[in-house]
């Protein structure tokens, strides 16, 4: 069970808003600690099953080391905080750090643990609660404290003086914090791999670190909401530009990795200096499209099918199938070519549900010339060209499998025998060629005259 520790700032009062409206909905069990200043979070404070609230004098920025106040010994904090900002009503969550300098709370040139598996949770929650007029959003890294003592993130109502006061949205914010009862901070761990690098915790977990973009994220939220991927701190322009040269602070590189509980990283826009001293230190960038295409794959299986078929970025697609190891086949391309002119999807469709992954060409538009099947499977080939065979079926008069040969005959309009007859070039070739009989000079001239039976094999 997840113990989640609530602050409660009172400097802050969208703050007390909405831990007004957490004491509402639930039952909470009346404590007191004697021991702490009632500034720091002590005197009276509140328990309930997987939470415990506690109220500080101070705002949340300013509140380094807030674990400790706690009696749960929590695994997951959350600041309940407003939003300021020109964005209008606004419920938004993000993580806390200073990748530079320190202007607003915390340390310089470091960041607190991020929770991004609560993030992803919280945001649905928003999506749930957010009253009428409510936009839902992200934000990047931003603002102290840096020392929390455990994963947090900032629950937050937005974005002026009505919204802070809106009992509605701040219903909205403590509803969305009490749906984190028995989340974990992190996602679930999915083995140990080479996918990453650097020092931490070789674990995999399905998260990133986000670099670039603005303050807001919108490629970064757009990940969160459309893939199985979970992301972790966000590192924006601006703070990009504070930081300076990639190189010269790498301790801060790896601490926000590090604190994001993940190896890997996606770029926002072409930073080549960022992204060659991230691979230095042994981290991995990805796109928003490999993350799109390996989805909630066991990592392993995209590790072996980058290894001997090729990476997603040289057109790699998966299939629906999962091996832990794979053989490379060959495609029948000329059938592929003349199936993909019939009907495009349906070879999508025939080539995804047969395969752990294949090659594509034209931008992934197309299926490429190899494939990768379970090891041993010795039938997906035919199965793949029995199909195709199918799609052929629709245009060719007759298709036939024979042999490990696809067999497809047609009665083919020949333009030369048209020209023999007296037609000229132009709309009666098209006819012709649709079965429509023409009329050149009186005589009528039929599609069977000027056809020619073809065959073509395709070997699988």
């Amino acid at each position: 069970m997840t113990d989640i520790a609530i602050v409660e700032s009172r400097a802050d009062r969208a703050s007390t808003h909405i831990c007004d409206r957490l004491r509402d909905l639930e039952s909470w069990t009346e404590r007191t600690d004697g021991g702490r200043p009632d500034a720091d979070g002590g005197g009276t404070y509140y328990w309930t099953d997987g939470f415990e609230l506690r109220s500080f004098a101070d705002l949340h920025l300013e509140l380094e080391t807030s674990a400790a106040a706690f009696d749960c010994e929590p695994d997951l904090l959350v600041f309940a905080s407003r939003h300021a900002g020109d964005t209008g009503p606004l419920l938004t969550g993000h993580f806390t750090g200073n990748v530079g300098p320190a202007e607003y709370g915390g340390d310089d040139f470091a960041v607190a643990e991020a929770c991004p598996n609560a993030l992803v949770r919280l945001l649905e929650a928003f999506d749930e609660y957010a009253p009428d007029g409510y936009d839902v959003g992200m934000e990047c890294t931003h603002h102290g404290p840096t020392d929390v003592g455990c994963p947090s993130l900032f629950a937050e109502l937005g974005s002026d003086d009505e919204q802070w006061d809106d009992p509605d949205g701040a219903e909205a914010v403590a509803r969305a914090i009490l749906e984190l009862r028995g989340v974990s901070p992190h996602a679930e761990p999915i083995g140990a791999g080479s996918t990453g690098g650097g020092d931490g915790d070789p674990t995999f977990r399905r998260q990133i670190v986000g670099f670039g973009g603005n303050h807001y994220a919108p490629r970064f939220e757009r990940i969160v909401r459309e893939t199985p991927w979970a992301v972790g701190h966000v590192v924006p322009d601006w703070a990009l530009a504070e930081l300076g040269h990639p190189s010269a602070h790498a301790d801060v590189l790896e601490a926000v990795f590090a604190a994001s509980g993940t190896q890997l990283a996606v770029i926002d826009d072409d930073r080549p200096v960022l992204a060659e001293t991230i691979e230095e230190l042994g981290y991995r960038i990805v796109s928003e499209t490999w993350l799109r295409e390996v989805g909630d794959r066991p990592l392993e299986v995209v590790e072996t099918v980058e290894s001997r078929l090729g990476t997603v970025e040289d057109g790699i697609r998966f299939g629906e199938r999962i091996a832990p190891s794979v053989a490379v086949i060959d495609l029948p391309t000329d059938l592929v070519d003349v199936a993909e002119g019939i009907d495009a999807d349906r070879v999508r469709e025939i080539v995804t549900s047969h395969t752990v992954a294949f090659s594509t060409e034209n931008g992934g538009s197309r299926v490429g010339a190899r494939a990768a099947v379970p090891q041993g499977d010795t039938d997906s080939r035919i199965a793949i060209g029995e199909a195709l065979a199918d799609v052929l079926a629709s245009t060719f008069d007759s298709v036939t499998v024979e042999d490990g040969t696809v067999v497809a005959a047609e009665a083919a309009f020949d333009p030369e025998l048209a020209r023999k007859a007296g037609v000229s070039e132009g709309p009666a070739f098209g006819k012709l060629a649709n079965g429509e009989a023409v009329t050149v000079d009186d005589e009528r001239i039929t599609p069977e005259s000027v056809h020619v039976d073809r065959t073509h094999r395709f070997q699988l």
